[in-house]
């Protein structure tokens, strides 16, 4: 006989910490392990419902009192370059492209650090060590690869970290030399995740979390095709919806209430009778 279970995870919250998008704002996150022969499984599933990938563990916002943090991917069927994005394409189009194993190296270390100085100076990552730097790239329990954006000669201008769903790709991290802020490499990085998803037959490009209200954000929404996780599906994102930070207290759930409305997976196991 075979039946179906749904894969068993606990989850977990973290302490409240100042939030890096919203200076004033507390953020606190539940997440749960990845790990074992279910991990691709499960992260497949939950990313679709707003959750993120960092080493082994999936996480997604849960905050006392706010709502902003939005998780957002690229519908690549209605995506089209905006003069602007044409143009980042064309800037950049002398990189080459690297698909490689998640296996971490100086080279990218040395632009990990000073992506780090010259834009996070002050953030979680800044103390971040090489070791540290190995685990992020290589602690993946899921179907991951990194891709290396180099010029002609070999230098290393970008690095991104991503992992390949059933339905998409995702950006789970990426960083670049800032020494040229008008080629908007960020930019390009996920221009080309679009290209690549299309060749894959894939319908999604993944982008972490959009944030209104947060400089930091405001790329993401430049893209055409770009759809929200909001109230428990995926919508069109549309700039003059409400995007109000803050619930009538009667309308936040608790803990257990989110854990509760998570669709887990089922795997299928045989029993002999």
């Amino acid at each position: 006989m075979r039946h179906t279970v749904p894969i068993a995870s606990q989850f977990y919250v973290t302490a409240p910490q100042p939030c890096p998008y919203l200076e004033d704002r507390m953020e606190r996150k539940l997440f749960t392990s990845l790990q074992g022969a279910d991990a691709g499984i499960l992260n497949n599933r939950l990313s679709k419902q707003g959750f993120r990938r960092s080493q082994n563990v999936l996480y997604r916002p849960a905050c006392a009192s706010c709502s902003a943090c939005l998780s957002a991917r690229i519908d690549v069927a209605k995506f089209q370059p905006s003069r602007s994005q044409k143009r980042i394409l064309k800037r950049n189009a002398a990189l080459q492209r690297r698909r490689i194993a998640p296996w971490a190296t100086e080279q990218q270390y040395d632009l990990f650090r000073s992506y780090l100085d010259a834009r996070h100076a002050q953030g979680g990552m800044a103390d971040m060590d090489i070791f540290e730097f190995a685990a992020m790239i290589e602690e993946t329990p899921v179907t991951s690869r990194v891709m290396e954006y180099s010029q002609s000669d070999g230098e290393l201008k970008a690095v991104c970290l991503t992992d390949i769903f059933d339905d998409g790709l995702s950006l789970v991290y990426s960083f670049f030399d800032t020494s040229q802020p008008q080629n908007s490499i960020g930019t390009y990085m996920i221009l080309d995740h679009i290209d690549m998803a299309r060749e894959a037959g894939l319908p999604y490009v993944y982008l972490g979390y959009w944030v209104p209200g947060s400089p930091k954000m405001d790329y993401k929404a430049r893209f055409k095709g770009v759809e929200i996780f909001r109230d428990g599906g995926w919508r069109q994102l549309d700039l003059e919806d409400d995007f109000s930070r803050d619930k009538n207290l009667c309308e936040i759930k608790s803990i257990s209430e989110q854990v509760a409305h998570i669709a887990m997976p089922e795997m299928t196991h045989s029993h002999e009778t």
